[in-house]
């Protein structure tokens, strides 16, 4: 494993933050919610000895400030970030890129939108929830925890997701057991949580994926949900994608944020399953 970069790239309205580890195929790692590159911070070292493996702050997350006042986000322009990251790095080359929760949405517009910049998706639990047969009540809950904020603050917010979503299944350790970097993580993450629920939880989990357009990339689309999550949620919508294109969904280990509860066997199986890419 090579010595980390940091690096800053200037696209319209923003700024990004993104970090470079390890050589040989470019594997993009693209974060959900409020979180930013340090939440894959446990899977990078296992992965950067394969690969060339980039992280970055989606734009208004930590250090990838907007240029001005905060707005609603589009999964478009999240789709264009992840494209620009991808064309610093990897060049011409297509890119491996692993999204999660709103980053797997943001995979998903990516692949739909320049299928030839990516080698393969891995989809992992888009809160898509669109595609769902009881949409009405999913847009609802995503309305209520937007609302909640608006008149209640963000506990009451974190409280009314976390449950709704099954995130407060996640087998984190605790507060105390965390190594320095996860505590300033996790600082950050707090510091995002209202930009996040402003002008990122509506946009996001109101995407509608063009199904037709993934179909006709499935090859180069792998489903996955946590092994723990599945049932809730954020782990839904994938299987009615998964359905669509006709693939199986891929079990991964923990839940909605395995890659930092269960990060070796995490990094195994995504390894395992990178190196079995299609002809």
């Amino acid at each position: 494993m090579g010595a980390k970069t940091v690096n800053k790239l200037t696209v319209p309205g923003a700024t990004l933050h993104y970090e470079v580890s390890g050589s040989g195929p470019v594997l993009v790692l693209i974060a959900g919610g409020g979180t930013d590159a340090g939440i894959f911070g446990g899977i990078v070292g296992q992965l950067s000895a394969d690969y060339t493996v980039v992280a970055y702050d989606p734009r208004g997350n930590s250090r990838s400030r907007y240029d001005g006042e905060p707005v609603n986000e589009s999964v478009e322009q999240a789709a264009e970030d992840a494209l620009a990251v991808t064309d610093a790095v990897a060049g011409d080359e297509p890119a491996y890129v692993l999204g999660s929760s709103s980053g797997a949405i943001t995979g998903l517009e990516l692949i739909t939108r320049h299928p030839d910049r990516v080698r393969m998706l891995v989809a992992h639990e888009p809160p898509a929830v669109e595609v769902l047969p009881d949409v009405v009540d999913a847009r609802a809950f995503f309305q209520d925890v937007y609302d909640t904020y608006r008149r209640d603050g963000l506990e009451a917010a974190d409280l009314l997701f976390s449950i709704g979503t099954g995130m407060d299944q996640d087998e984190l350790p605790p507060p105390e057991d965390l190594l320095p970097e996860y505590v300033e993580l996790f600082e950050r993450m707090r510091a995002n949580a209202g930009d996040f629920y402003q002008h990122k939880l509506l946009p996001f989990t109101r995407y509608e994926p063009d199904l037709d357009a993934l179909k006709v990339v499935a090859d180069k689309i792998v489903p996955a949900a946590g092994l723990d999550s599945a049932e809730y949620l954020p782990g839904r919508p994938i299987q009615v994608i998964a359905e669509h294109l006709g693939w199986p969904v891929v079990t991964f280990p923990g839940g909605h944020g395995g890659y930092a509860s269960h990060p070796a066997p995490f990094a195994t199986l995504l390894a395992r399953v990178l190196e079995a890419e299609l002809p």
